[in-house]
């Protein structure tokens, strides 16, 4: 199945053997490719709906499918499609009135988190939401060490904009430590991320 951008580009995602070759060859970043962030979010945000917490979820990809074929009357295989839009951020929802948009990334640096990891459409939509009295945050996760943080959208917000200014292109593990709040992994919820936001916003 092929997918395209949309800007007509084809989608070309990485083979074993080239995501073998770069893990190899040095340690690279990455955004929810082995899931791991992403299941523990989408269950927490279960346990949120079923505990009548909170109602986030995922936002959908939208995607145009252009070529499908049936090689049998019960199945149709999609064999071409395309991604409608580029996508904004991760997750979205309310909390106590109060609109929630956030995105997820892992890297496995230890030391600092690349900011080539985020998108300028998705910067300026966070922007947007702030700009709208919306929370809008950030979830890292440092998977060599296991520690998550939760980043406001305003200090993402200052440090893109100490990238474009000709600054450091990734944020130092320090400064998440400084500018965000650390979440302790737990069972339920596994991320536990609207106790930081009751802390920050006086929601409790």
């Amino acid at each position: 199945m092929e997918f395209h951008y949309p800007n007509g580009k084809k989608f070309k995602p990485a083979t074993t053997v080239e995501k073998t070759k770069k893990t190899k060859a040095k340690d690279f970043t990455y955004s929810n490719r082995g899931m791991t962030l992403e299941e523990d979010l989408n269950e927490t945000n279960k346990y949120y709906l079923q505990s009548e917490i909170a109602v986030i979820h995922k936002k959908p990809t939208p995607v145009q499918i252009v070529n499908v074929d049936y090689p049998k009357r019960s199945a149709a295989v999609i064999k071409e499609a395309y991604f409608k839009q580029a996508s904004t951020t991760d997750y979205n929802g309310v909390y106590k009135g109060k609109y929630i948009d956030f995105e997820a990334k892992e890297t496995r640096f230890k030391t600092s988190f690349p900011l080539n990891n985020f998108h300028k459409h998705q910067i300026e939509h966070i922007k947007q939401v702030l700009n709208q009295n919306g929370i809008a945050f950030v979830i890292l996760r440092f998977s060599s060490i296991e520690e998550v943080y939760f980043l406001e959208g305003k200090h993402l917000l200052s440090l893109w904009n100490r990238m474009e200014e000709g600054g450091r292109k990734s944020i130092t593990i320090s400064e998440v430590q400084e500018y965000g709040h650390r979440i302790l992994l737990g069972f339920r919820p596994r991320i536990d991320y609207i106790k930081i936001i009751d802390k920050l916003y006086n929601l409790s």
